[in-house]
């Protein structure tokens, strides 16, 4: 009986548990710590997840590209762009082409100075001069024939002589490499197409000095009176030495006499 009202007596005098930690209580129990209140409400009053303060980051706010007004072309404006293209290659090309066809330009160096033929214009004219093949074995023999100068009455005639003379000289020093001959063609020859005192002058000052020293003969082939007085007037300016080289022939006959003819190109103008 006196230990059943015992375990009675205990078992009122236990506590009942507590509702909650007591923060107050020793070091060993654990603290209760109260959570911030959090307004998880959608608007963007302060303290709001939506608030301002709460989506600015560093860049200030990160753009989803929703409100980007991106335009992408369809399908007709990529075609026009592609006519478009297309039409301006073809003028490039066409600016291009007709570039080449007016200009078509050769780089010689003359008396070490680089000069610039434009070879379009001396076209028709390029058979002034050829190489006539060699005399004892090695030299060879240079034919100049006047009939094929221009007309003094051409368009651009000054240009047109200036890149002459620079494609005549520069042709010169190509086909030289020891002693040569020139044959100067002068029948046939009508006096518009005559080379002119300034002309003939300014060749002779632009050959190399090579050029000047290899040369053993200068043959003029059916010389007029108006070649003679020409070259009467260059006296002055070319040196005794030169003038002691040149040789009048009257007939092609003669000129057989002097050097091989076999590969001596004649204009048929010439031979008539």
């Amino acid at each position: 009986m006196a230990s059943s009202e015992e375990a009675a007596e205990e078992m009122d005098n236990r506590e009942d548990p507590p509702s909650s930690v007591d923060l107050s209580g020793g070091s060993n129990q654990r603290r209760k710590l109260a959570a911030p209140p959090i307004n998880v409400s959608l608007d963007r009053s302060e303290g709001s997840l939506l608030s301002e303060d709460a989506l600015d980051t560093e860049d200030e706010a990160l753009d989803t590209g929703d409100d980007l007004d991106l335009d992408t072309p369809d399908e007709d404006s990529e075609e026009s762009n592609l006519g478009a293209g297309a039409a301006s290659s073809d003028a490039i090309a066409g600016a291009a082409e007709e570039s080449r066809d007016s200009r078509l330009w050769r780089s010689v160096v003359i008396g070490e100075q680089e000069h610039r033929i434009d070879m379009k214009c001396i076209e028709p004219y390029k058979r002034v001069i050829s190489h006539g093949g060699y005399y004892a074995q090695q030299n060879a023999i240079i034919v100049f024939a006047a009939c094929f100068l221009p007309d003094s009455n051409c368009d651009n005639y000054n240009y047109v002589m200036e890149n002459l003379f620079l494609y005549v000289i520069s042709t010169l020093e190509l086909m030289v490499a020891e002693d040569y001959m020139i044959v100067y063609l002068n029948g046939a020859t009508p006096r518009r197409r005559m080379p002119g005192f300034t002309w003939m002058k300014k060749c002779y000052q632009m050959i190399d000095r090579r050029l000047k020293k290899n040369l053993k003969m200068f043959i003029i082939v059916h010389p007029s009176w108006f070649i003679r007085t020409l070259l009467g007037i260059t006296r002055p300016f070319i040196s005794s030495k030169f003038s002691s080289k040149i040789k009048y022939v009257n007939s092609l006959q003669e000129l057989g006499e002097i050097i091989p003819m076999e590969y001596v190109h004649i204009p048929p103008s010439i031979v008539k």
